[in-house]
């Protein structure tokens, strides 16, 4: 139904410039802009070069300092986010949103206060399943916090009243590969693996997978055909393994078709980042996952826990990332094709594929002053899961 004039509004996006934050604001926009909404986006710098992401939307670059590195770097990060404050400010008496939805990072800092202090209602996404340091500093003054995942550590429980679960929105392509049959395997059929580090890749998967994928038990390794993605230091060493051990590999800098990749796929096998747990278990693709362990309160061990827990996934802490542990958890999920399948419905039944659509109906209903319905519980503390090395053996 197409809207009239006087259910049209405006919304602004604060996003820091990784793709975490990109690319779930940028699956909102399309949302927005597709009810008729009028849409805007902050960024900084990096993510305003991100490629194929809000054609079509305003996009205005604030400076953001970040909070650290010391006293001289607190008070430059200080005034960065003043002077970011007080120009977001000024776009919203020109643009005058309905409300603004702050999706993280420090680029979005400025704007959430701005909005705040022009009595703007604001609505905060958190992609990850632990609240992170910016969230957590706007948690307090915003009028809705959505989240990812059921369980949220560092979320305050007085904040639960205003706590809604919506999903980690991901592009419309990945939902529809959750529609549609998992790719056929049997017991001769070429096994498909996607290997990915992240936007940036990753050195462990590139000195780790081809040597595991090596050692698999030889009926499963003759059928292998492999994607990975790394990074460009790594391309060459990475090719020339793979040709060592006679596995069928394409290895690429940039997966530009993510979701082609990803429908072909069997098997997954990469990091816990927010927006590639949210699309596996859309998609419903099993996976092999290594959180990054130097990531901000081990929060990819958590995002990793409830694909994990409901069977449609496996993590192996980096320490425990070996060639050997590698090759056992990958017969472990593919020697038997059912055991595969099986491992996909899985991923797919803790999948939130209307995440984009939730998201938005939170964010209209907080724009018109309504307060928000409240779904699914939270949790306050941080603790190391039991789940962390799971299928690992001792």
């Amino acid at each position: 139904m197409e809207r009239g004039v006087a259910d049209r509004m405006n919304f602004t996006l604060a996003a820091g410039g990784t793709g975490g934050h990109m690319v779930p604001a940028h699956a909102l926009a399309a949302e927005l802009k597709a009810r008729g909404h009028g849409v805007m986006l902050i960024t900084d710098a990096r993510g305003a070069r991100f490629p194929g992401l809000f054609d079509g939307v305003p996009v205005h670059i604030l400076p953001a300092g970040r909070l650290g590195g010391g006293p001289i770097g607190m008070l430059k990060a200080v005034g960065s986010v003043l002077k970011g404050r007080a120009e977001a400010k000024n776009l919203y008496r020109e643009h005058k949103p309905d409300a603004v939805v702050g999706f993280g990072g420090y680029p979005a800092f400025p704007s959430l206060l701005a909005a705040s202090a022009r009595r703007i209602p604001t609505v905060l996404h958190e992609q990850n399943a632990v609240l992170g340091r910016v969230n957590r500093l706007l948690a307090r003054e915003a009028d809705a916090i959505a989240t990812a995942f059921s369980e949220i550590g560092r979320l305050k429980s007085a904040y639960q009243d205003k706590t809604v679960l919506v999903g980690n929105p991901v592009r419309d392509e990945i939902v529809k590969l959750g529609e549609l049959p998992f790719p056929a395997f049997d017991d001769t059929a070429p096994l498909k693996i996607l290997v990915t580090g992240g936007s940036q890749g990753a050195t462990i998967l590139s000195q780790v997978v081809p040597d595991g994928l090596g050692m698999l038990e030889p009926s499963l390794r003759r059928r292998l055909q492999v994607v990975q993605q790394c990074r460009p230091d790594d391309l060459d060493s990475v090719r020339e393994r793979y040709k060592q051990l006679e596995i069928p590999a394409e290895v690429l800098t940039y997966i530009e078709d993510m979701a082609g990749r990803l429908r072909d796929a069997h098997l997954f096998i990469g990091r816990a980042g927010a927006s590639t747990v949210a699309e596996l278990s859309a998609a419903g693709r099993p996976a092999i996952l290594v959180p990054f362990g130097a990531a901000t309160d081990d929060h990819q061990t958590f995002n990793a826990r409830e694909i994990t827990q409901a069977g449609g996934a496996r993590t192996i802490q980096q320490s425990d990332f070996t060639p050997d542990v590698l090759a056992r958890q990958v017969e472990a999920i593919a020697l038997d094709p059912d055991a595969l399948a099986n491992a996909a419905s899985r991923a797919l039944s803790v999948g939130r594929p209307h995440a984009a659509s939730d998201l938005a109906d939170l964010v209209e209903r907080i724009g018109k002053g309504i307060a928000p319905i409240i779904v699914g519980p939270v949790s306050e503390p941080v603790a190391a899961p039991a789940f962390a090395a799971q299928g690992v053996p001792a």
